[in-house]
């Protein structure tokens, strides 16, 4: 079996499951595991069993795809009880079995570890159960035996966020009783021998809780419930997880078991773990192009960032944080120091919160290379253009850049949506050439649209993708057209905030209405963080060429707050105001002030808007310009621009993005309300020729997945 290598080493039998590229637990994994554990445990040469993983990890998780198979709760029931099963045996095995753990025990790979009588772990090994990120709980065990040898907190903390622990926290948690250096298979063959010698065996579901531990338990699981955030911002998986670990110190383990074999039935047909599911390998494939060679990446070792506002700055800490020495360049001394203070202040926060050590926030800071000449991107392997979006300006620095970097490096614009071909026509070296576009703030946010103008090197972005993902970013490449896929789609969401705006509804309704639907931040929220005065200087910057940002009737409401230089956080006052040091804003009622007399200049009568209008409406224009991007091939899959709106701009993820919030709805729906709008307020909303036929059709823009992890 392919899937399971059987070997003994003296009277220890030893099964390694090879599954590469994770060892996930297929059905495959599942089947073989079963038969060679019978085999072991009826081998009379054999006194003990290791069970461990080839390559490069233990068990990494399941295979997510196969869940794509599970079409009815009865299937998936089956299925869960059948591995319930399998487990359980293990367990009832006369021979004391020890899990040799290594690389990752994640989700089935921690609940096969658990079935095990013991656990020995390698240094480096990381434990977890992360399936509520995609929208599941634990189907094999999991909620039952973790809490037995960790209790209710650790288990509760692990199972509702998905975060991982290292083999030092699972070893004094209780989850593994040893942690070695070395060769850890051979460990676990020694550990094995010995409990064999001494006829141990501890099988995790029969540990008994008692009842006080069994209060303790029910009181930490209505405590994490309590605390935390409304489901429609952290999706229902969290709760479900509770109320599954809930079972553990209520009810004796193989009813609890049940009972989390019953919800996890119910988790694995939701629309939250469709929708999780979907973006897993949206985000994997979104790096895939079949026309970028693999091993064409060159490496990058050090980088130049023009411009240390608020963008710049943020890239240059993402360089630095990721061990790549950085020049941070602006020709503005006050702009350059204040700059380089807020790395400072950055690091030192993170420091202070333990997210680095110190000796890496000296590591960061020291990456850091400030200066106001541009001499500094002479012999880099890469600049990054973060400079105001301006395109005179933009084309007059990539001119000066093609003069004075090296032949090869690559010249990335940060620009939000100006035109990347023109660039490369400035600088002179247009296979050079290509977008970054980060989004704010850019140390933090996850994602960067890769955007290919016509003469892009294939190599150059090979290069990009790989130089994201050791920057902590998810790629995803983009075409060359206005607002590339992010922010073309983003005007058009905007312009029916600023039109809900005039016709009547608030500034913090609308934000309101967004947040509950699960997005982390309102539009104008949004706007507020990222500076009023980048859409406005985009908008003058389409003004003077004769275009619009989107099509049909434009607000001027948002101008008239540039005019007044409300931008934002950043200046005290935007859609809201902002005291002194603090972020979190209150109503300002000028802002409704300036929306009335907008909607009085161009004759529309305001008037009592609803929540549900305010939702479809945004939701739709959203959904709407994304099919039309898919269309005209500016994006390239639909699962890209999902990528896209949950990375960029907070779209909730349990919703699984614009183009899968589409599909959820149904397209004959969104097309409807496209048609209904039509009628209501203007041509400006048209059906992409793409949509009208899907929805005539019953087809869909995503599809469900067909590769294993």
């Amino acid at each position: 079996m392919p899937e399971v290598h059987y070997e003994t080493r003296g009277r220890v039998a030893v099964l390694a499951i090879d599954n590469p590229p994770v060892n996930a637990m297929s059905p495959a994994v599942w089947a073989a595991l079963h038969e060679l554990m019978a085999r072991a445990a009826g081998d009379a040469d054999v006194d003990a069993i290791v069970v461990t993983g080839r390559g490069r990890t233990f068990v990494a998780g399941s295979d997510i795809a196969a869940f794509d198979l599970l079409t009815t709760r009865q299937q998936s029931l089956d299925r869960s009880e059948w591995r319930h099963a399998t487990l359980r045996g293990f367990e009832d095995i006369a021979k004391p079995v020890v899990a040799a753990i290594h690389g990752h025990a994640l989700g089935g790979g921690l609940e096969l570890a658990m079935a095990c009588h013991y656990r020995v772990a390698a240094r480096a090994t990381v434990f977890g159960q992360p399936e509520v990120l995609l929208g599941l709980i634990t189907g094999a065990g999991g909620s039952q035996r973790l809490p037995r040898l960790c209790g209710a907190e650790r288990a509760l903390s692990m199972c509702t966020s998905g975060q991982s622990i290292d083999a030092g926290e699972a070893l004094r948690a209780g989850i593994v009783d040893a942690v070695v250096e070395g060769d850890v298979i051979n460990a676990a063959c020694d550990f094995a021998a010995v409990r064999a010698a001494g006829g141990n065996r501890r099988p995790t579901s029969g540990i008994a809780i008692e009842a006080e531990t069994a209060a303790a338990g029910r009181a930490a699981c209505a405590a994490a419930r309590a605390a935390l955030g409304r489901p429609e911002r952290v999706g229902q998986a969290p709760y479900v997880a509770i109320d599954a670990i809930e079972g553990c110190f209520a009810l004796p383990f193989d009813e609890g078991a049940r009972r989390e074999r019953e919800l996890f039935a119910d988790r694995v047909l939701s629309t939250e773990s469709r929708a999780l599911r979907h973006l897993f390998f949206a985000e994997r494939d979104a790096a895939k192009l079949p026309d970028v060679p693999k091993g064409s990446a060159e490496g990058i070792a050090s980088a130049a960032v023009i411009g240390a506002g608020t963008m710049g700055v943020g890239i240059a800490l993402a360089y630095a944080a990721a061990g790549i020495p950085v020049a941070l360049i602006d020709v503005n001394p006050d702009v350059l120091d204040s700059g380089v203070a807020t790395i400072r202040a950055h690091v030192a926060s993170a420091v202070a919160k333990g997210r680095i050590s110190a000796v890496e926030g000296e590591r960061t800071v020291a990456a850091v290379s400030p200066g106001a000449s541009l001499e500094a991107v002479r012999d880099v392997d890469i600049v990054v253009e973060a400079v105001f979006e301006d395109m005179v300006l933009k084309e007059t620095l990539f001119a000066e850049l093609g003069r004075l970097t090296r032949q090869h490096c690559i010249l990335a614009s940060n620009t939000s949506a100006l035109d990347i071909d023109a660039l490369g026509r400035a600088s002179g070296r247009p296979h050079f050439v290509i977008g970054h576009h980060f989004f704010s703030p850019a140390h933090v946010m996850k994602l960067l649209e890769v955007v290919r103008g016509r003469e892009t090197a294939p190599a150059v972005v090979a290069t990009s993708l790989a130089l994201a993902r050791r920057l902590r970013k998810v790629p995803v490449v983009v075409g060359n057209a206005f607002g590339f896929v992010a922010n073309r789609m983003l005007g058009y969401y905007m312009r029916e905030a600023y039109l809900l705006l005039e016709e009547g509804a608030g500034v913090e309704q609308i934000d309101r209405v967004l947040t509950d639907s699960g997005y982390a931040v309102g539009p104008f929220q949004m706007q507020d963080i990222a500076g009023i005065d980048v859409g406005a200087r985009i908008r003058q910057h389409l003004k003077v060429l004769g275009r619009t940002r989107a099509d049909g009737p434009q607000s001027e409401v948002p101008d008239r707050l540039f005019e007044l230089g409300h931008y934002g956080q950043k200046t005290g006052r935007g859609w809201y105001r902002y005291a002194a040091g603090n972020r979190t804003g209150t109503a300002d009622p000028d802002v409704d002030v300036i929306a009335a007399a907008e909607a009085q200049k161009r004759g529309v009568q305001r008037r009592v808007i609803d929540d549900e209008e305010i939702l479809a409406r945004m939701m739709t224009a959203l959904a709407g310009e994304g099919v039309r991007a898919l269309d005209e091939g500016v994006a390239l899959k639909a699962g890209d621009i999902d990528v896209i709106y949950t990375c960029g701009f907070g779209f909730p993820r349990h919703r699984g993005g614009p183009m899968f919030y589409a599909d959820t709805v149904g397209l004959e729906v969104v097309a409807d309300r496209i048609r209904d709008y039509r009628q209501r307020f203007g041509d400006y909303w048209t059906l992409s020729p793409l949509l009208a036929r899907l929805a005539a059709e019953g087809g869909r823009l995503t599809a469900p997945a067909v590769a294993a992890v």
